[in-house]
């Protein structure tokens, strides 16, 4: 079974409102029923679970109520930072049917198209991981306290995204290890590869992008328009 695991903990604070980010309106949708709607419609996802704050848990599952989300199976408690949140979520996994690959993907991220979503997890055969990034299209500077230390050669750094799928129980074990020596890591990646896992890249998107501040609300709603109206320009068959 693919389990999809969609982490929709976050706070949001950067946003300067009161109400968590994944629930603010894109297009007359919420930001989080636009990313269940695309693991809805992907191929390769069998099943889904929602992570979420305590006080979210209600507009979590009104969401996936009135957007007839049929693959749910759970929304579950998260914790205080993403990798207790993702946690949490194999936690629970590991309570119902067999997960032999896990799909982690951030409830803030949108504009993930279900094309993209089978492909990264198609991708999984000959590695121990799969994550979506887009080559880096500026100069990456490793900088500490304020100085610079190194210029990463740009040809070889790729800014990441979700989804990550994973081999299930190679996760759930890599996220043990790191609590077990209070290891956090930035993504689910990192956790893999530093239990010596190999993770493979896949080619994303620029439009797959997370919604962190406002000015990201205004640009995923024009990625929204663009594709609707490219939609309804494609000639439709006899």
């Amino acid at each position: 079974m693919n389990l999809a695991l969609i982490v929709a903990a976050g706070k949001g604070r950067r946003m300067e409102r009161e109400e968590g980010k994944q629930f603010l309106p894109l297009v007359g949708k919420p930001v989080l029923a636009h990313a269940l709607t695309s693991f809805q419609q992907a191929s390769l996802i069998d099943s889904i679970i929602v992570v979420t704050a305590a006080e979210n848990f209600e507009k979590c599952l009104a969401v996936i109520d009135r957007y007839n989300i049929t693959k749910f199976d759970r929304v579950v408690i998260g914790g205080d930072e993403r990798q207790d949140s993702v946690y949490s979520g194999l936690l629970a996994a590991t309570e119902f049917e067999k997960a032999n690959i896990v799909v982690v993907h951030d409830g803030a991220r949108p504009l993930v198209e279900p094309g993209l979503i089978d492909k990264v997890t198609g991708a999984i055969d000959d590695c121990d991981g799969a994550i979506v990034g887009t080559p880096a299209k500026d100069t990456i500077k490793l900088v500490r306290e304020g100085y610079v230390v190194e210029t990463l050669d740009r040809a070889v750094t790729w800014q990441v995204q979700t989804p990550q799928v994973f081999r299930f129980d190679d996760l759930l074990r890599a996220h043990d290890r790191a609590r077990a020596e209070g290891y956090y890591g930035t993504d689910d990646s990192v956790l893999v590869e530093r239990a010596g896992g190999k993770v493979k890249i896949v080619p994303g998107s620029d439009e797959n992008i997370k919604i962190t501040m406002p000015s990201d609300l205004v640009v995923a709603e024009a990625i929204l328009k663009r594709r609707t109206e490219q939609g309804e320009m494609r000639p439709r068959s006899s």
